[in-house]
C-alpha cells in the first residue's frame, strides 16, 4: 500500500445484488488500498462490508461514519475508526466535503440519499469525482438522465460523473485524484 493519500468515500448497499456486484466492491477496496486512500463508507454490511474487507486487507484504513444512536446494528470487522455526527445532514456533509472520489454501487434508499446527495455536489459545489460502480448502480443513473433527473446544460455540466464495469476501470479517477490531493500537499 501507498501511504495514505485521500479519502475515498464509498455508497453501497447493505443488500447486494449479487455475488458479481460483492466481488466488485472488494476489488474496489483493495485498488483504493493499493492506491493509498483511506475508506469511508456507513460501516456497515452488505457492499459496504465487501469495500472494506478489500481495503482493509490490503492495509488501508477504513473508516465507518455514521449518525449517533442510531439502532443500525454493529459496524462490520474492518472498520478501524469511527465518526458519528449529531444528523443524518452533517453526516453528508462529513462524507461530501472529505471525499477525493466517490465511489456509488447499487443498494437501498440510504444508498440512492447519498448518491443524489453526491450527484448534487458535484454538479454544485466541488466537482470531486463520483464514479458508478456495476450493473444495478449504472441502470439506476440510465434511468435519471432517460427521465431527466440527471442531465447536462452549459451551467452543469457532467464531467465528474463516470461508470465503470470493472475495479481497473477506476484507475484512471483514483490516480488523478491521488496526483491532485499530493499537489495539495
Amino acid at each position: 500500500m501507498r501511504a495514505p493519500s485521500g479519502t475515498a468515500v464509498f455508497f453501497g448497499g447493505c443488500v447486494p445484488a449479487s455475488p458479481r456486484e460483492e466481488h466488485l466492491a472488494h476489488d474496489i477496496g483493495v485498488l483504493l488500498a493499493e492506491y493509498g486512500f483511506t475508506l469511508w463508507h456507513g460501516g456497515y454490511n452488505g457492499l459496504m462490508e465487501h469495500a472494506a474487507k478489500g481495503a482493509a486487507e490490503h492495509g488501508a484504513p477504513v473508516v465507518a461514519v455514521s449518525v449517533q444512536n442510531m439502532p443500525w446494528g454493529s459496524f462490520n470487522p474492518h472498520v478501524t475508526d469511527t465518526i458519528l455526527l449529531p444528523t443524518m445532514g452533517a453526516r453528508m456533509h462529513t462524507f461530501l466535503d472529505a471525499a477525493d472520489v466517490i465511489v456509488a454501487m447499487g443498494g437501498g434508499i440510504g444508498t440512492l440519499h447519498e448518491l443524489t446527495a453526491a450527484l448534487w455536489y458535484a454538479g454544485n459545489i466541488r466537482p470531486v469525482p463520483v464514479v458508478i460502480a456495476g450493473a444495478t448502480a449504472s441502470r439506476l443513473i440510465s434511468f435519471l438522465r432517460k427521465e431527466r433527473w440527471v442531465y447536462e446544460s452549459p451551467t452543469r455540466p457532467l464531467s465528474f460523473l463516470h461508470r465503470i464495469d470493472r475495479a481497473t476501470d477506476l484507475i484512471p479517477f483514483i490516480t488523478a485524484s491521488h496526483d491532485a490531493h499530493r499537489s495539495k500537499s
